[in-house]
């Protein structure tokens, strides 16, 4: 069967994944329509089409997927309701709705575990705060929002009593704190066909302040066992849940050994920003075959590598300013991916960068190197 480049892919959501995502489309020469209710989202100039649109309501998505013929998305926080009837009108979604539904709502998501025997933290469903008090865990837990949460947003630690005070009134979740050794993530691709493939497990660190992955190492510095532990665990949840597409599994390797599935995203994802030097193909083209139902490409990594995120500076609001940026470009195998945000906020993600040696020891020390001498300021500053 002959491969069309006739199909228009819509995109719900300009931000820097559909940037990176039409990145990829362009060797495919895919034409790509995006949506997005930012009127300058990194997407805009480099879309073959940009709607300024909100992709949350209901009419707005029917209108901007009329002329597609396969839509997907960067967040998940859009009209369901329009992608169900997308759907049974004959269009390519993927992810597929139910999924989203079962994913968005980290309420269903964490029974979505339990009911399919795959590990998670125990927790308790909340619908208010009064609710998270009365919660049956002892203290340290964790309270999750439903619905909303994003980069760290919708997470409360409940460490002391006062901290009751900042549990969530809306329907939310108690986890039990995990004693954790390490971070993990694997990316999954399945494509409509069910061919599936991982990418090589990473660790990630993330920030103290914004609970946002800081960087990421690849491969994670676990044994054999575990690796294979936690990419058949990734593996068996993107099964269970019947993705086309990807899906990005977060995890908590316990200090015992224990692997638990902590949260997943079914999209392209900040653990596998670093796939875009790293390997042999890289997220978002993976994506991009498993949505349109090609063989799925090679995962293996070039050799180590890290990812830094390129987050603004606190006290930072203003037009971006990239300090450090030509000192860190004269390492070797470090590249930069800027995402094209005009503005700068404390802890907005404005690039990453990707590094890679074959030395793990030269490539902590570039990743130090990067952290301490490339920042984002504001000009106004």
């Amino acid at each position: 069967m002959a491969y069309s480049t006739e199909k228009k892919l819509g995109i719900l959501g300009g931000g820097q994944l559909g940037r990176m995502l039409i990145q990829a489309a362009i060797d495919f020469d895919i034409y790509i329509k995006a949506i997005d209710p930012d009127p300058s989202a990194p997407c805009k100039f480099i879309a073959h089409e940009f709607v300024n649109g909100d992709f949350k309501d209901y009419k707005t998505v029917m209108s901007f997927a009329e002329d597609c013929d396969v839509i997907t998305i960067e967040i998940e926080n859009v009209n369901l309701e329009a992608l169900e009837d997308l759907e049974k009108q004959g269009k390519k979604v993927f992810p597929q709705p139910a999924i989203l539904r079962k994913i968005k709502d980290k309420r269903i998501q964490k029974q979505f575990y339990a009911d399919n025997q795959l590990p998670t933290a125990g927790f308790e469903l909340t619908d208010n705060k009064d609710a998270v008090q009365k919660s049956s865990f002892e203290l340290p837990f964790v309270n999750k929002l439903g619905e909303g949460g994003y980069d760290g947003r919708g997470v409360q630690l409940i460490r002391t009593n006062d901290d009751f005070q900042k549990a969530f009134e809306e329907p939310s979740l108690v986890e039990q704190m995990v004693d954790f050794e390490k971070e993990l993530a694997v990316v999954v691709a399945r494509s409509e066909s069910g061919e599936i493939t991982t990418f090589p497990v990473v660790e990630m660190v993330f920030h103290p302040e914004a609970n946002l992955v800081e960087y990421l190492f690849a491969p994670a510095k676990i044994n054999e066992e575990l690796t294979q532990k936690a990419t058949s665990l990734a593996k068996q949840t993107a099964e269970c849940f019947g993705i086309v597409g990807l899906l990005a599994v977060e995890m908590f390797l316990t200090k015992n050994g224990e692997i638990l599935i902590n949260e997943v995203a079914p999209r392209p994802h900040n653990s596998g920003h670093h796939t875009l030097k790293a390997n042999l193909v890289s997220q978002f083209e993976q994506h991009l075959r498993a949505i349109l139902d090609l063989p799925l490409g090679d995962t293996s990594a070039v050799g180590p590598s890290a990812m830094v995120n390129l987050l603004g500076e606190e006290g930072h609001t203003g037009p971006a300013n990239y300090e450090g940026m030509e000192d860190v470009l004269g390492l070797p195998g470090v590249h930069p991916f800027l995402y094209g945000k005009a503005i700068t906020k404390p802890f907005r993600k404005m690039g990453h960068i990707t590094v890679v040696d074959a030395d793990f020891d030269k490539l902590k020390e570039k990743v130090n190197f990067v952290k301490q001498t490339l920042k984002v300021t504001s000009k106004n500053a």
